[in-house]
């Protein structure tokens, strides 16, 4: 059976409680993965003195997992054609869980190192495959209830990451922050084996070695470039890997060109919905990465917060997350994708700004209402951004936009802790502060937020009747 006669087969049959369970599924895995991530970077100390290492040498465990997303996201969609959606999301799913017990008896750094770019290698292709399983088995009906489904449980990983690393660094070992993951990929291996239907593409294409390497320098260089710019780096260190990135970068535009099916289909973005979701979301991600980045420090090193206390205020973002799901469909079926991301695009870039307000005279309360808003209005934006980009792809070329789609948010999410960690070290540089104040903070909070609002000139471009049979726009 074809690619499109799966889809709509499976995708009329499939009731609203099936695609939610696959939802959750994926979900699950996207939740594993965001937490991990998140977990480890309150840890980094406490794991720098059982090492016997400083605190930023441990910066290279973090620098592996990226190298790994990488080099392995752009080649999940044709792993999943050939060998079977199914098969790479169960089989990506085990390959982090070992990961993650390696990460866990780890005796020294460089056995971490290895450990986490064998997590990176499961993670490369555990959500990318699981957000295509999505797009092929649902209708495009619900494809909006069901992304807000997968969104919110990677939202509530990424926000609450640092409260939970806190509280496992304090009462039990940083070890465990490996093994949570351990129960979590066994049911989701089991679950992946009940409920989620086995497809792969009948029409077999060769595999884009040239572009594979090409693309995977540009974007190793670049993650590596931009980490090591955001952490205080000279551009003596970080300028060499950003130039690489770029002119790798361009030899993969020129081989993109020249090559029948491109590891990473650059054609895509003549699509207008594509296009404008690219842009609007890539712009978007940069703060979403910097927000969990940003919040943290501020409440522990300007409010002078513990960890417990600072995790409990930045718990409310996840709960305006929860908060969205029930207004996404209403609000998108009464206004449209472009009215509503242009509206809420500007309200949501206010929310950001407002962060960088924060003062000890605020009260608490006030601080978490703002933050619920903010968790609101970003889950509601990436919901729609991750909907309307696939509204004019056809059936046959759905793995090619989800592996470029997943490729560059995974990039725009680490630049947006790079842009982030930057700006901060900027403004400290030029008030000549070791320890970043008030002022560093709303200078950063600023910065991205600027770099966020942009994405409303993408927003307004959107055909009105963009998505219409995504969200029954009247």
């Amino acid at each position: 059976m074809g690619t499109e006669d799966f889809r709509a087969a499976v995708a009329e049959d499939t009731p609203a409680a099936s695609y939610r369970i696959i939802a959750l599924i994926i979900a699950s895995a996207l939740f594993m993965e965001t937490l991990d991530a998140t977990v480890l970077a309150t840890a980094i100390p406490t794991m720098a003195q059982d090492f016997h290492v400083r605190a930023p040498q441990m910066s290279v465990a973090l620098t592996a997992y990226l190298l790994a997303l990488a080099l392995f996201v752009p080649a999940s969609g044709h792993a999943a054609d050939k060998w079977g959606a199914k098969n790479i999301f169960r089989a990506a799913i085990g390959v982090f869980m070992a990961g993650s017990l390696a990460c866990a008896v780890a005796p020294n750094l460089p056995v971490m190192v290895v450990s986490r770019f064998a997590q990176g290698i499961g993670g490369a292709m555990m959500v990318p495959v699981g957000r295509l399983v999505l797009l092929r088995t649902v209708s495009k009906r619900d494809l909006v209830a069901a992304y807000s489904w997968v969104l919110m449980p990677g939202l509530l990983g990424q926000i609450s990451g640092p409260p939970i690393g806190g509280f496992i660094v304090t009462y039990l070992h940083w070890r465990w922050i490996f093994r949570i993951n351990l129960p979590i990929g066994a049911a989701g291996i089991f679950l992946v084996g009940r409920y989620i239907p086995d497809f792969r593409e009948t029409i077999r294409r060769r595999f884009d070695w040239g572009g594979f390497a090409l693309a995977g320098v540009a974007l190793a260089a670049a993650l590596s470039g931009f980490e090591t710019w955001g952490h205080g780096a000279s551009m003596r260190i970080a300028g060499p890997l950003l130039a690489a990135a770029i002119v790798f970068g361009l030899a993969y535009v020129w081989h993109a060109g020249r090559a029948m099916h491109p590891i990473l289909d650059l054609s895509l973005l003549e699509l207008p919905t594509f296009r404008l979701s690219f842009i609007g979301g890539s712009l978007t991600r940069i703060t979403q990465g910097a927000q969990p980045f940003l919040l943290p420090l501020m409440m522990q090193l300007a409010f002078g917060l513990n960890a417990a206390q600072s995790g409990m205020i930045t718990l409310g973002t996840s709960l305006g997350t929860f908060m969205m799901k029930g207004f996404v469909r209403p609000i998108l079926r009464r206004l449209g994708f472009r009215t509503s991301l242009t509206v809420i695009g500007v309200l949501g870039a206010c929310s950001y700004a407002a962060c960088g307000l924060f003062r000890p005279g605020w009260p608490f309360p006030l601080i978490f209402a703002v933050l619920v808003l903010s968790g609101f209005l970003m889950s509601f934006q990436f919901t729609a951004y991750n909907t309307i980009a696939y509204d004019e792809i056809e059936p046959e070329r759905m793995s090619s936009a989800n592996t470029f789609y997943s490729t560059f948010q995974q990039l725009t999410l680490s630049l947006g802790i790079c842009a982030a960690a930057a700006a901060l070290h900027a403004s400290m540089a030029l008030t000549r502060r070791p320890v970043p104040g008030f002022a560093d903070f709303s200078a950063a909070f600023w910065v991205v937020t600027a770099i966020s609002f942009c994405s409303v000139f993408a927003n307004v471009r959107f055909d009105p009747q963009a998505g219409r049979q995504m969200s029954g726009a009247r």
